[in-house]
């Protein structure tokens, strides 16, 4: 373990890390995506992007806490579940919370963000690791997301495969193409 991935730390987010969580999903999509999307479609894309918080009320929604000589601060989260809906926030409209079947259904990843200052420094596979296990452990055998461009070679270097190319239309007509892809949870 590298010096960075020991001084991070994964906890169960709860609704008092709100303000935080919504902090670090504003930078990491208005950062992270600029290399992907125009900028009309990162604005829109927070009509599609965002946290669900019945994550967090599930107990499945994860932060992770980097401790830094300055004190502590916010690198990343991510969360998985067990209902239906495969993506989108709070306010994104055709959420489902119907429980999900782990023998013929796949475990949802959800809401993944690492703070721009945080990438390529192992956030994003520790909460990916983090959420699968917590899936296999709930018994799911599969599970799949809807991923953005910028999220994809992660994705596919932890041994998610696209599954199909998915385009969403904000309000506004704005589209923003996604990725839905999966991962085989056990041998």
């Amino acid at each position: 373990m590298t010096d960075i991935e020991t001084n991070l730390r994964i906890v169960k987010a709860s609704s008092k890390d709100l303000p935080w969580l919504e902090d670090l999903m504003g930078k990491s999509i208005n950062i992270l995506q600029a290399g992907f999307l125009s900028k009309s479609q990162i604005r829109a894309s927070f009509e599609v992007m965002g946290l669900d918080t019945r994550l967090i009320e599930d107990g499945t929604y994860f932060a992770v806490w980097a401790l830094t000589e300055m004190g502590r601060e916010l690198a990343g989260c991510g969360g998985w579940s067990k209902r239906a809906t495969l993506y989108g926030g709070d306010h994104s409209a055709g959420r489902s919370a119907r429980l999900l079947d782990p023998k013929t259904e796949a475990a949802r990843i959800r809401a993944m963000y690492t703070h721009p200052d945080w990438t390529r420094k192992g956030v994003g596979r520790l909460v990916l690791d983090t959420c699968e296990q917590a899936a296999r452990d709930a018994g799911f055998k599969r599970a799949e997301m809807m991923a953005t461009l910028a999220g994809v070679p992660l994705y596919e270097a932890c041994g998610y495969t696209k599954i199909q190319t998915h385009t969403d239309t904000t309000s506004d007509g704005t589209k923003i193409p996604l990725v839905r892809m999966g991962k085989c949870l056990v041998e």
